[in-house]
């Protein structure tokens, strides 16, 4: 592998929109963005790979296919980035594309070709991330609350960082150097899930649908029941159970609710379950920052700040000089790096593994 400091991480999370992108240079131990890019998923190939989610005939043969179009993606939204590379990338990191996540059963499932990306990007890929902190009894996620201090932490001051994907969690970086973090649950996966039933749409644009609607108290009350937000941490979760036919389930019998309704309360729903979970920490947060998809929703920030009493400011990651919706392409790009250092990339405080672990596979190009 070559000694450079240029490293591309590409990632596609639970919400299946496509792949986020970055060119991330590590010179000297910083963390800077050089650039980012993103690719959208074909209609089909995110059809598939939305289908890919739940059990369904010839499983094998289709994710295979679904593999090889997700590489084809990837190696567009690489090409894209090295092109605009000051010099030779080290290495591609990739998250691959999570069609199960099972870590109780002692695995998870990263759709995901690297050996075909590695012969279609020409540069060596890392790949396969979670597999080993599972293999040493962890959950094998959060993974990025390693990164999320590496990038966001410091001393003195408890900040928590949100990443608000399909699926939440959180990182509380305490002010002692501490880190704690776990899946909060449901992020955008039933907003996306609900607004593309009743409108079609791949989201709710900065919560609009959302705050057209009113809350339902006897609805939240019932999602809150659901026993993963009692569980203790450590802790992971996927669409292995937040799914559209959990909600179906929730819903029933409840017809007289009208859709925006619904979706205010899906909305309720992601900003008290994270709210919950930092008030469960019991420190004195100075500032809640928030990445990914979520951090674009304006209903959902006013909600989640509302729900942690007020008195926590609640920003954007971009406040510290990293957009949200880089960031854990970024923290893909430094795991990556932290790969070809042999250094561990896991938190067994977050995950629960026996302990520190190099996280990742090698296909060189």
């Amino acid at each position: 592998m070559m000694n450079s400091s240029l490293y591309i991480g590409l990632m596609s999370g639970t919400s299946l929109d496509g792949v986020d992108g970055v060119l991330a240079d590590f010179a000297d131990g910083a963390i800077r963005t050089l650039e980012a890019a993103f690719v959208p998923f074909p209609a089909a190939l995110r059809a598939e790979l939305m289908a890919l989610q739940a059990n369904g005939a010839n499983e094998i043969e289709r994710e295979a296919i679904a593999a090889n179009g997700l590489a084809r993606a990837y190696a567009e939204c690489v090409a894209m980035l090295k092109d605009q590379a000051p010099g030779p990338v080290a290495a591609v990191a990739v998250h691959g594309q999570t069609v199960r996540h099972r870590p109780e059963l002692g695995f998870t499932r990263q759709t995901n070709n690297p050996a075909l990306l590695a012969e279609l990007a020409g540069i060596d890929v890392i790949a396969d991330f979670r597999s080993r902190d599972i293999a040493a009894g962890g959950q094998g996620a959060p993974l990025v609350p390693a990164f999320h201090a590496a990038a966001f932490g410091t001393p003195g001051t408890t900040r928590v960082v949100v990443n608000i994907g399909g699926i939440g969690n959180i990182s509380v970086l305490h002010a002692d150097g501490r880190v704690t973090g776990y899946d909060t649950g449901p992020g955008n996966v039933l907003l996306d899930g609900w607004i593309g039933r009743h409108q079609g749409k791949e989201y709710d644009a900065d919560g609009a649908w959302g705050a057209s609607g009113n809350v339902a108290p006897d609805l939240l009350a019932t999602l809150l029941e659901e026993p993963y937000f009692h569980q203790p941490a450590p802790k992971s979760t996927g669409r292995d159970l937040f799914h559209m036919e959990w909600l179906d389930a929730r819903l029933a019998g409840l017809t007289e609710l009208a859709a925006q309704d619904v979706q205010a309360t899906l909305t309720a729903l992601t900003a008290e379950s994270i709210a919950r979970a930092i008030l469960d920490e019991q420190v004195k947060v100075d500032a809640v920052y928030v990445c990914g998809g979520g951090a674009y929703n304006g209903t959902l920030l006013r909600m989640l700040a509302g729900a942690l009493g007020g008195s926590i400011p609640v920003e954007s990651t971009a406040a510290l000089g990293i957009a949200s919706n880089r960031v854990e392409a970024l923290a893909f790009a430094w795991l990556g790096y932290r790969f070809t250092r042999r250094q561990p990339g896991n938190m067994p405080a977050v995950t629960g593994a026996q302990g520190p672990r190099i996280l990742g596979a090698l296909y060189p190009a």
